[in-house]
């Protein structure tokens, strides 16, 4: 196939051009400042706020399938309007199209989320992912719309670096307890979405981790991972904190486990703890 992958200089977007390249895809990915060391890689500048030039991408160099792995925490023109640009780029040359979305979209409950469920976004970053799917949905009714959790990774990851910055003391915050997902290695999440790109007739997707954690609970392993004392992990709760936030935002991926050959790590294989 032949991939332009949006984002590529992200955690997720450069694990999937590393891996179609092994594949033997021909993969052109985007950058917005600066371009990333993945030898094999044609790429080239994109800011996806920009409709023309995304665009203009799309015709000059007529992809098979378009993956748009790019996000930017609460910035509804990268996530919501840039995720229309590149649904509307993709639409106009006849790629398919996976879409990365997020749990954000739900707004927390005791029962997990099954894939179609509508969204219920309660933060600005959740609401500009709700946006994002309405309008690929709408621009690209055969696109591929993926719902995941917390990436994980190595030291790149937000969230093992986040968790290791403050069990060392480098950043002040809290992990919390009441606030449950369900982690997915960026590994596994690359190669289900390269799957799906290959066409799979399903619109929207969850593809997350088989465990639920805590943030709290997830701080601890990478501790432990890392060589740290899981005691000096700084936890508190969602309601002490005084934020709104999701807090039990479990996504049901059965569907994609029995779709996918790919095979999707627990949290604990994942990091190499027991």
């Amino acid at each position: 196939m032949s991939l332009l992958v949006v984002g590529a200089g992200g955690l997720l977007g450069g694990e999937v051009c590393r891996r179609a390249l092994a594949l033997g895809h021909r993969v052109i990915g985007t950058y917005h400042s600066a371009p990333g060391e993945i030898p094999g890689v044609g790429w080239r500048p994109l800011d996806i706020r920009n409709r023309v030039a995304v665009r203009e991408l799309c015709a000059a160099v007529r992809p098979s399938v378009v993956i748009n792995a790019a996000s930017r925490y609460e910035d509804w023109t990268v996530n919501a309007d840039g995720a229309a640009a590149v649904a509307q780029g993709a639409a106009d040359v006849g790629a398919r199209l996976v879409h990365l979305s997020s749990d954000a979209v739900h707004g927390g409950r005791p029962e997990p989320y099954g894939d179609d469920e509508a969204p219920s976004p309660i933060t600005a970053y959740g609401a500009s992912k709700a946006a994002a799917e309405t309008a690929v949905r709408a621009v690209h009714p055969a696109a591929v719309v993926v719902r995941t959790s917390l990436i994980i990774g190595d030291e790149r990851s937000a969230h093992v670096r986040t968790a290791v910055d403050l069990i060392t003391g480098r950043r002040s915050g809290v992990l919390f307890t009441d606030e449950v997902r369900c982690p997915i290695g960026v590994a596994d999440l690359a190669a289900a979405v390269l799957e799906l790109s290959a066409g799979t007739g399903v619109t929207v997707l969850n593809v997350a981790g088989p465990d639920t954690v805590t943030r709290a609970e997830l701080g601890e392993l990478i501790a432990v991972r890392y060589g740290l004392d899981p005691l000096r992990v700084p936890v508190s709760t969602v309601a002490a904190s005084g934020l709104h936030r999701p807090g039990h935002v479990v996504l049901d991926s059965s569907r994609a486990s029995g779709l996918l050959t790919t095979r999707v790590r627990g949290i604990r294989e994942l990091l190499g703890v027991t």
